[in-house]
């Protein structure tokens, strides 16, 4: 007879018991965010796009100005 190795025993973790721990965990998250901050992220995220974008305009403009 094999003996029973009992660490080996003790983490073991159904996968309904994993599926269900990470729908719980999405169904949390998404009832807990709004959509004024989901909004508000996008606007962030789009000022942050231009703004990244007119700043590296302005440097190549600078770039090229000082470099003749």
């Amino acid at each position: 007879m094999k003996p029973i190795d009992t660490m080996e025993n003790n983490f073991h973790v159904d996968s309904s018991t994993k599926v269900s721990t990470a729908a719980g965990t999405l169904l949390t998250i998404l009832f807990n965010i709004h959509i004024h901050d989901i909004l508000k992220t996008i606007v962030l995220a789009a000022i942050g796009a231009i703004v990244s974008f007119s700043v590296s305009l302005a440097l190549k403009y600078l770039a090229k100005k000082f470099k003749k």
